[in-house]
């Protein structure tokens, strides 16, 4: 795959400042026409016919997304008001002035992880920071998240496991929010990666706004020796459902969540209830049974939602079981490993049924191995952790080694 064009560049560019994240009607337009066809129709330059409105809404339908209410029609009427300040050369100018770049799927440095969100992938990603190791892989990444009003047992217990995961070679992911988030970056970039990235911040507004304004010291020095990432143009200001939509990128980077603490009802379970659905591992830090910052961490426990864990090399064997003696504090396997050894029944048929050679699409291996299409999405995404499973570039299957 070679390096995206300029063209390419500065119609993802518009396109992200013309839809909201996760905006299902846009991204649904983006896959039925393309993105440069998507930003004419999007910006009024082309009229959606009756043709493409119907595929939108099979797009749209094939992600289990019901077609009231998101038509092209009300779409147009929503991105209507933005389309006259569209000015992606400013904004790829803004970012390369910050020492950033605009990152999209038709570059090789893409991270494959991302795919794994289907139609809820971002259009692209704004990067603040030094892309020359690239975005660490998947199975070399962990989200640790948690409340913005930790407790000294939260935020001790997060940089613990934040030193131990880069000590170990592994990259930390979080959102840069005060509690938790800061104090997982923190340790990471004091304990330094030699010769990966320690840490990355998947942020809510532009990169070029350090927010919160508290953090920005710590934030300055993730884009300095990590990254700071966005699916938001230059300039956008934070807000919650951006808050929300994030969580999915965070999620979705990382092999494995770790919540270390969260209320109730906290953004930290949004979180970990994205990675669960893309078929991630999710770790819950336990806490004092007193205690109303560990309520959520319990609750993901007790609903059988996440694995008790309690310090790094519990999050890497959770995160990576194959590799887990590599750095942690595994056992070793007694003889050579079997492919299918620690498989459930359900990615036992899955595996089962993929191809050798030629992939095939999800659909197909539903019918083959006797499951439905989510729960075929959902084992392919741990099949592929576990390098059983590999996609084309058509976004067909195969068995990756026998």
């Amino acid at each position: 795959m070679n390096s995206p064009r300029l063209d390419q560049l500065l119609t993802r560019a518009a396109l992200s400042r013309v839809f909201e994240p996760s905006d299902n009607v846009g991204l649904a337009l983006v896959a039925a026409a393309g993105p440069v066809d998507a930003l004419r129709v999007a910006t009024g330059r082309v009229r959606a016919g009756a043709d493409l409105s119907r595929e939108v809404t099979e797009v749209l339908a094939a992600f289990g997304i019901p077609a009231s209410g998101n038509s092209v029609a009300s779409a147009l009427e929503r991105w209507a008001p933005r389309v006259q300040d569209l000015s992606p050369e400013r904004d790829l100018a803004t970012v390369q002035r910050l020492g950033g770049e605009l990152l999209i799927p038709e570059d090789p440095r893409w991270p494959e992880a991302l795919r794994g969100l289907e139609l809820g992938m971002p259009l692209c990603l704004w990067t603040r920071g030094n892309l020359s190791r690239g975005i660490p892989e998947l199975r070399r990444t962990a989200a640790v998240v948690g409340s913005r009003d930790s407790t000294g047992y939260g935020a001790s217990a997060a940089g613990d496991i934040a030193a131990g995961l880069v000590t170990r070679g592994w990259t930390v992911v979080s959102g840069g929010a005060y509690g938790i988030d800061a104090q997982a970056h923190r340790a990471a970039l004091a304990t330094g990666g030699v010769e990966q990235i320690p840490t990355i911040a998947v942020m809510a507004g532009g990169v070029d706004r350090y927010y919160p304004a508290g953090n920005e010291d710590l934030l300055r020095e993730v884009a300095r020796c990590g990254l700071l990432l966005s699916e938001v143009p230059p300039g956008s200001s934070p807000t919650r459902w951006r808050f929300l939509q994030r969580n999915r990128i965070i999620a979705a980077l990382g092999a494995v969540t770790v919540v270390v603490e969260a209320r109730w009802r906290s953004g930290a379970l949004n979180t970990a209830h994205h990675a669960a659905a893309l078929g991630r591992e999710v770790g819950a830090v336990p806490g004092s049974v007193y205690s109303a910052n560990s309520a959520g961490c319990h609750r993901l426990l007790r609903d059988g939602s996440a694995v008790c864990v309690t310090d790094a090399a519990e999050v890497i064997e959770l995160g990576s079981p194959i590799d887990a003696a590599d750095g942690a504090a595994g056992t070793a396997h007694e003889g050579p490993r079997a492919v299918h050894d620690g498989l459930t029944i359900e990615d036992m048929l899955l595996l089962d049924a993929l191809p050798l050679r030629t992939g095939s699409p999800v659909e197909k291996l539903a019918s083959v191995a006797g499951l439905s299409v989510s729960s075929v999405r959902a084992g392919l995404a741990r099949l592929e952790l576990e390098d059983l499973a590999a996609r084309d570039g058509q976004g067909k299957w195969r068995r990756s080694r026998t």
